[in-house]
């Protein structure tokens, strides 16, 4: 059965993203319709799938990570604004019996994600 998970790394000092906010989108008729808020346990994962079941559908999502109040929570100095405040992903599900995992790994001066699995 499909799903979508994530998961956050912290590159700059090399942890996971713990406590990072998640917010999910799907993308209907240009039109954001937020389907789930969440935050990064200890491991920087979801205690969960963000899709799965009948919710896990053929479409265009978007992953909303709020990295910059990660960052300032954990006292990294950032300028004002920020260069990376939230950091968004959209990508398209096509296959809903594959496992799509969208990780994010983070600094304060860049990221880069791909599809896991």
């Amino acid at each position: 059965m499909g799903r979508l998970t994530t998961h956050v790394l912290d590159t700059a000092a090399g942890i996971p993203g713990k406590g990072m906010s998640i917010a999910l989108h799907k993308i209907v008729d240009n039109q954001r319709e937020t389907l789930a808020t969440v935050r990064t346990n200890d491991d920087g994962r979801c205690d969960r799938p963000l899709l799965e079941g009948d919710s896990f559908q053929p479409g265009v999502y978007e992953l909303e990570f709020g990295a910059g109040d990660y960052f300032r929570a954990r006292g990294v100095s950032l300028p004002e604004p920020a260069f990376l405040d939230v950091v968004t992903l959209r990508f398209g599900i096509a296959d809903t019996a594959a496992h799509y995992h969208v990780p994010l790994l983070v600094s304060p001066w860049s990221y880069s994600t791909y599809r896991g699995s």
